[in-house]
């Protein structure tokens, strides 16, 4: 609805209005006129003077109700849909069919006279000049009739026209050099950002913005300027980047990212050599810092709403890691993970330093809330990580990981931050995995107990008792985290004690099949004698780590350790008798179901005796 037809609507609303006004004015003062004629009764007062305007249109109701309901009074007033529909269909639709007429017709016409030779490739491109600056000028009418969208849409045929036609000027024709063509394709953009700024219009912004990375595109030459492209762009980049201080546009930052990184790829793909190595890490570094810098020429206040936060967390990562993912496919030859290690290090404390800068920023935010400063700080742990798994091999990034991850819980426990503790429990849970997953299996025939593996293990064991012992928060979440490392530790001892019987008999076996003197029946039976005398130890093994626990479970008087030692029993219980008691050679049957007996009566007869006072605590 226009501006004109709710003016309408609202001076027929007031006078609506003023006429019920008088008309209850009038029946509040009819028993005055039926007193005595004694009395003095002042004239009523005269009617109000209605509001000039247009005659209103009259519908007169069903039923002349009380004046309270607008419907229901005999002077209501009803707009006409059909004439409001009509003055938008003659005031807004034609006159866009009309443009749109207009355009073509036009378009036509120089189809035809370009066909025909009738206008020179020098008037064409001044012909396509001139119409997009009058396509500009003229938006400029329907924005200050409020006719906005329109407007922009007008603005972009215009832009698109004046790019269009430069592009031609230069690549169709030849009329003008290349610099040339690219300082007037500098200046519609620099025009565009200017009406952008004066007019708050983001999406003029993103039209300036798009202008801007399609000008090298369009006036490519195939050749390589390094220097004058990669700069052009971090022109375009640091002013996108400062936009930001003025004005809440996070997706024109995105969006210029993006086209740094495409116009990056595009001439990296094309032209990039080992030989211009220093002067495109030189600029890449530039280009990366520029983005990087983005968080911190936002107010706090912008910073904090949650498109703003998603969009800007989004570009702290995808520019870190496209920024060392760059660095990454330039290093060559001998040597490369070393030189991605360290670039990975840089990163690291680079990371670290502007996660402590924005935490400090958010200074009035609770610990957890900032986000921007988290973001950061992840990415200063995982590359961290990286670059562990670059510099070190094999079971050594298993071993840093383990280090890595026992020092962020143990700081973040220290001073308060939970993230800290995440991610030190995620780079735990990396290197469990590489622990038992691929370090497991790699780490064989080695000597007994003193190996590197067992080592590793017992190293994890002493990280979780690190984190158990560091963990100072409430006392809920403590008693669950310490049930779960303590049921972890449990679980990595025997796999590692396992381990050890495994190899320690695949070893033996080896040693059989390696000696040639002996007939197919000696080593037979000798491999059948030693596989079962493995799931004895097997059986033992279990055995005794869960009576270990149910000593310690008594000792410290906790109940949790005991179920766990219970639980260990059952399992060594139902192996005894469903597979030991078939497969092992009797002496080994005996020894397994007389030590299983022993120890099951004697945690009975602690249970009986009441070592542990369960009984008072029942009473």
């Amino acid at each position: 609805m226009s501006v004109e037809e709710e003016l309408r609507q609202l001076r027929i609303q007031v006078s609506s209005l003023t006429q019920r006004v008088f008309q209850l004015e009038q029946r509040q003062s009819a028993p005055a006129a039926e007193k005595p004629a004694t009395e003095f009764s002042p004239p009523p007062p005269p009617p109000p003077k209605p509001m000039e305007m247009p005659p209103p249109v009259y519908t007169a109701s069903a039923s002349p109700a009380s004046f309270g309901d607008t419907a229901q009074s005999p002077f209501s007033y009803r707009p006409i849909e059909s004439a409001s529909l009509e003055r938008r269909i003659g005031s807004q639709w034609l006159n866009r069919v009309g443009i749109v007429a207009v355009l073509v017709g036009v378009s036509y016409f120089l189809k035809l006279a370009f066909d025909n030779g009738w206008i020179g490739s020098g008037l064409r491109v001044l012909i396509g000049l001139a119409a997009g600056v009058a396509i500009v000028w003229w938006s400029e009418r329907f924005r200050h009739s409020n006719a906005i969208a329109f407007s922009y849409s007008l603005k972009a045929v215009g832009i698109g026209i004046l790019y269009l036609s430069l592009w031609a000027s230069f690549q169709l024709y030849h009329l003008v050099p290349a610099w040339l063509a690219f300082v007037a394709m500098i200046l519609v953009t620099a025009s565009t950002a200017a009406m952008a700024i004066l007019q708050r219009s983001e999406l003029l912004a993103g039209l300036a913005l798009l202008g801007g990375y399609l000008t090298p595109v369009l006036l490519s030459t195939g050749q390589n300027n390094e220097a004058v492209l990669l700069t052009y762009v971090a022109l375009l980049a640091a002013g996108s980047v400062v936009l930001q201080r003025f004005e809440r546009w996070p997706r024109i930052v995105l969006g210029a990212w993006i086209g740094t990184f495409a116009l990056y790829m595009a001439w990296a793909n094309e032209f990039y050599s080992p030989t211009a190595f220093n002067e495109t890490v030189f600029f890449v570094t530039v280009l990366f810092g520029i983005f990087a810098a983005a968080p911190f020429l936002v107010t706090y206040a912008n910073l904090r709403e949650d498109p703003h936060t998603q969009m800007f967390a989004f570009l702290a990562v995808a520019n870190a890691f496209a920024y060392f993912f760059e660095l990454y496919a330039m290093h060559r030859g001998p040597g490369a993970s070393s030189r991605a290690a360290l670039d990975a290090i840089c990163l690291a404390a680079l990371f670290f330093g502007l996660a402590i800068a924005l935490r400090r920023r958010e200074q009035d935010a609770p610990a957890d809330e900032g986000v921007m400063w988290q973001v950061h700080q992840g990415l200063a742990v995982t590359f961290l990580t990286m670059a562990i798994a670059l510099r070190l091999d094999g079971s050594w990034i298993t071993f840093g990981w383990l280090v890595e991850s026992a020092g962020l819980y143990t700081i973040g426990a220290r001073s308060g931050k939970t993230a800290l503790k995440i991610f030190g429990v995620i780079v735990l849970v990396l290197a469990l995995g590489r622990l038992l997953f691929v370090d497991s299996f790699d780490l064989v025939n080695q000597p007994l107990i003193v190996n590197q593996r067992f080592g590793l293990y017992l190293l994890a064991i002493a990280v979780l008792a690190i984190m158990v012992w560091s963990e100072k928060s409430e006392p809920k979440f403590q008693a669950n985290w310490i049930a779960v490392a303590v049921v972890t530790i449990n679980i990595l001892a025997i796999a590692a004690l396992c381990l050890e019987v495994n190899d320690h008999y695949q070893a033996l076996v080896a040693s059989i099949y390696a000696q040639q003197r002996v007939t197919q029946r000696a080593s037979t039976d000798a491999l059948r004698a030693l596989n079962i005398e493995e799931a004895f130890v097997y059986s033992a093994v279990l055995m005794a780590y869960g009576v270990g626990l149910m000593i310690v479970g008594f000792w410290k008087r906790t109940a949790f350790l005991r179920w766990q030692a219970i639980l260990l029993i059952g399992l060594t219980i139902a192996k005894v008798f469903l597979y030991d008691m078939s497969n092992l050679e009797r002496i080994y049957r005996i020894a397994s179901f007389i030590i299983l007996g022993v120890i099951l009566l004697g945690i009975s007869y602690a249970y009986q005796k009441d070592w542990l006072g369960l009984q008072k605590t029942e009473n």
